[in-house]
């Protein structure tokens, strides 16, 4: 039975005034389930799964609009679809909707808690008849339609600010393998070539800093990951940093301005940072932090340190057996090619450049994650 709902949600369309009506989910559509598809042939009709994209086959299992989410596993992350489609058995698909939207349903399940929902101790798990007994608010249906509407524009204004962000990191990218390899040079202020490039180790361009914190300070304790380089420990991990636990922080590093660091042990996954304009803060003695010297630009060398071709050198210098090992010594070991500090300079602002316009993008897009949360907030109930 519908229950008539006074509620309103804080935001509307005109000319919209109905109450919003709770009903079951059960009542407005039905859950269907995924099966094996181990015996179909290759087609293009895409297989999901909870984790996304599978595969792709000869056959489908629903054709049409449908909000899919999981049975098992991942069961809060909603999915909208809408063609010729499989889903495994992980993955419930919905279909038959009575009075209602799709993409409005989409929406509405972006703001289920489904992990209350949970129906095990272990992977968490969903079943239908739980899912068909949750109960929502809804409205008209052609309010439902407007509502959708005015949120899918907003999520394909955001798929284009991703495919923007995509385009400009694979630019640089290409740009950078042709930099590197010289097929592109810049000129320098008179019009005319640089010079030829050479190939230094890095233990003649850079040089090791080791000042422990011997005095004990309570220098602001800093980590290392490979989005923002340096970061606050308490940032990192959840507000807790090694004061806090009463660590003996004096065989910790004191870094200083213009100063690199990087886990010996992770330095494949790029975490390595460059302080900057900090000064005065302190990270783990496990750390391996060095300087540059005058004929190297640290803009470059963190372009550098950031490419598949400094990569494709730590593979061949690293140690150890399962976890492999970058020290400085085999650091200071790998050959880079550089160009003049001029030239350098000039790669580092291009390459910086197309940093900033993927660091806008970015937040551009964080900004309109927020404000399309913001207004899930508002115009449901």
């Amino acid at each position: 039975m519908d229950i008539q709902q006074n509620d309103t949600p804080a935001l509307r369309f005109p000319p919209f005034t109905e109450g919003w009506v709770r009903k079951k989910l059960g009542e407005v559509l039905t859950i269907g389930s995924g099966k094996d598809y181990k015996h179909l042939g290759k087609g293009n009709i895409p297989v999901f799964g909870t984790g996304g994209l599978m595969t792709t086959v000869d056959n489908y299992l629903y054709d049409g609009e449908t909000v899919c989410i999981g049975r098992k596993g991942t069961i809060d992350k909603p999915m909208y679809f809408h063609g010729k489609i499989w889903t495994v058995d992980t993955l419930f698909y919905t279909h038959s909707f009575i009075n209602s939207s799709p993409k409005f349903v989409f929406n509405l399940f972006q703001r289920i808690n489904w992990k209350e929902h949970n129906e095990a101790s272990g992977v968490p798990s969903l079943s239908k008849s739980t899912i068909e007994q949750i109960q929502l608010n809804l409205p008209t249906l052609p309010e439902q339609q407007k509502i959708a509407a005015f949120f899918t524009a907003i999520d394909a204004k955001l798929q284009q600010l991703k495919e923007k962000k995509r385009l400009l990191e694979a630019y640089k990218k290409g740009v950078m393998q042709q930099l590197f390899s010289q097929a592109i040079r810049f000129k320098n202020t008179e019009g005319g070539n640089f010079e030829d490039w050479e190939v230094r180790r890095l233990g003649e361009l850079t040089y090791k800093t080791d000042k422990k914190n011997k005095e004990n300070i309570s220098y602001p304790v800093y980590s290392i990951n490979n989005k923002e380089g340096f970061l606050p420990q308490s940032d990192q991990f959840e507000g807790v940093d090694s004061h806090d636990r009463g660590y003996d922080v004096s065989l910790y590093k004191i870094i200083q301005s213009n100063t690199f660091a990087y886990n010996p042990a992770r330095i494949d996954v790029g975490s390595i940072g460059f302080s900057g304009d900090l000064n005065d803060i302190i990270i783990s003695s496990l750390y391996v932090c060095f300087k540059t010297k005058d004929e190297l630009n640290d803009d470059f060398l963190m372009i550098y340190l950031k490419s598949d071709e400094f990569n494709k050198a730590v593979l061949r210098k690293t140690e150890g057996g399962v976890r492999k090992y970058l020290f400085y010594e085999n650091f200071s070991d790998i050959e880079i090619p550089i160009p003049s500090l001029a030239e350098q300079t000039q790669i580092a602002n291009f390459l910086s450049a197309i940093d900033e316009k993927i660091k806008n993008t970015e937040g551009v897009i964080g900004q309109l994650v927020m404000w399309e949360k913001g207004l899930l907030q508002q115009m449901f109930v």
